[in-house]
């Protein structure tokens, strides 16, 4: 029989990922102090988002989650969460439109400063120091004393979150998301695109689109929906003695809930069913997700949903792949297949990132554009085939005019890598790569729900 769950239960299993602080004093101070702090966000945030994604395992709206790979706190700025929040809205405005649907807005901020490392440790010039595994944990530059796990930096990325949320909050309901500015925005990228030709059509009918609500007195000043936006935070709960202090008890349900953020997810290195990840996101009734790699098997992935989502719930489950552009059409239709043949209420969302990162001829980690796009659009063509819906999409991005990724209209090569490199981690989009991506998404989305009925097929002109 399985042990009661509880927030510490992960402690008694095997876990990964997780660095050997050496002062376990400090720790454990570090974890009091977190257990006296308010919580980051709140279970009924929670509930409304696990709503949201209801309607997308329905296939009713469409998730667009994305942020940094890691954040740091050397480019903790209120202008860089501004631009990157900014370029996320400017997405959900062109899937929106082009797709006629609702789209879930979900940031990887907040919070996504840990990092899964394959070794535990790394060496340069003969010396052997331990992995840099984000800000939350050491420091990334390549000395004895950064490099050393510091349970005080917990404290630091709590604040560093709580700022973030406080901004993102502000910016969602005080106007910054007002339908009208965030298509002037877009109009600008048009404007400046190397492929403006190409999204000029969509632009003019989202101009058309407002002017008509305009006329009708359907604006800003008179539909709350149109000046205000939901916003909800998310990231891999990777670094368990953080995770835990942050986890309260629902007042109104009694439920437990992860309270560092609205929706957490297991990576693919620590989904394993009998470890400490799993055990501590079985137990709190956050939205989860669940990244799929080409490893996963059918059988593997079924026991994990059944764990993660006993009870079958809509929007309690996302399904992340993140198989690389050479792997998709191998890996990712016997899960889908056997989830659908199941019944599993999931949402299935692509991240096209994480298997498409190369080693540049210059040393730097790149990403490719067109297999990042590759990757989407195959994964859009293995949902058409078996029948489900492609509910999502998740990415790493920033709204810094970044050189990380090659590629895209801007045509970003590899010599150029150098330029603005910024990443403390794994190659990000930049915000012209970001939104040229969400006009190429928003073609497969429409197709997709014109197939299923869902939106009008365009009519011919009459001869």
């Amino acid at each position: 029989m399985m042990k009661a769950w509880n927030p510490s239960s992960w402690r008694e299993k095997p876990v990964r990922q997780v660095p050997n602080y050496p002062d376990q004093e400090a720790l454990r101070a570090a974890e009091d102090t977190l257990r006296n702090y308010p919580p980051l966000v709140f279970a009924g945030e929670a509930r409304s988002l696990k709503e949201g994604l209801g309607q997308v395992a329905d296939g009713k709206a469409f998730l667009l989650q994305g942020g940094d790979c890691a954040e740091s706190f050397a480019e903790f700025h209120p202008n860089n969460i501004r631009d990157t929040f900014r370029v996320l809205l400017q997405m959900a405005v062109v899937l929106t439109f082009g797709a006629s649907c609702p789209v879930i807005k979900v940031g990887r901020m907040a919070g996504q400063f840990a990092k899964p490392r394959s070794a535990d440790t790394e060496t340069q010039d003969g010396v052997e120091l331990p992995s840099y595994r984000g800000d939350i944990v050491n420091g990334i530059e390549f000395t004895e004393e950064a490099r050393q796990p510091d349970p005080q930096r917990m404290l630091r990325a709590y604040n560093q979150a709580a700022a973030t949320l406080n901004l993102l909050r502000a910016f969602a309901q005080g106007g910054f998301a007002d339908l009208y500015k965030v298509h002037q925005w877009n109009l600008r990228f048009v404007e400046d695109s190397a492929q403006g030709q190409r999204y000029e059509e969509l632009s003019s009918r989202i101009d058309e689109a407002l002017a008509f609500m305009e006329a009708c007195g359907v604006t800003p000043q008179t539909v709350q929906q149109l000046r205000e936006t939901d916003f909800y935070t998310s990231h891999e709960a990777l670094l368990l003695p953080y995770e835990e202090p942050l986890v309260r008890t629902d007042s109104l349900t009694g439920d437990w809930y992860a309270c560092s953020a609205h929706m957490l997810w297991v990576g693919d290195r620590t989904r394993n069913l009998d470890e400490a990840h799993v055990e501590f996101l079985s137990g709190v009734k956050n939205p989860l997700g669940l990244k799929c790699g080409p490893s996963l098997e059918p059988d593997d992935l079924i026991r994990l949903i059944d764990r993660l989502n006993p009870e079958n719930e809509k929007g309690r489950l996302t399904l992340i792949s993140r198989m690389g552009h050479e792997k998709v059409e191998d890996h990712l239709p016997p899960l889908v297949r056997r989830v659908r043949e199941e019944g599993r209420n999931v949402v299935w969302s692509c991240d096209p990132m994480h298997g498409n990162t190369i080693k540049s001829g210059s040393g730097y980690k790149t990403r490719p554009f067109d297999r990042v796009l590759s990757e989407v659009r195959q994964f859009f063509g293995v949902h058409r085939a078996e029948g489900t819906y492609a509910g999502g999409v998740h990415f790493e991005m920033t709204g810094q005019d970044v050189t990380e990724c090659i590629g895209g209209a801007q045509a970003i090569d590899e010599g150029m890598l150098g330029d603005r490199y910024h990443t403390h981690c794994d190659p990000r989009l930049n915000a012209s790569q970001a939104l040229e991506l969400a006009f190429l998404i928003a073609g497969e989305l429409k197709a997709e729900r014109q197939m299923a009925g869902q939106v009008p097929a365009p009519v011919a002109a009459a001869k």
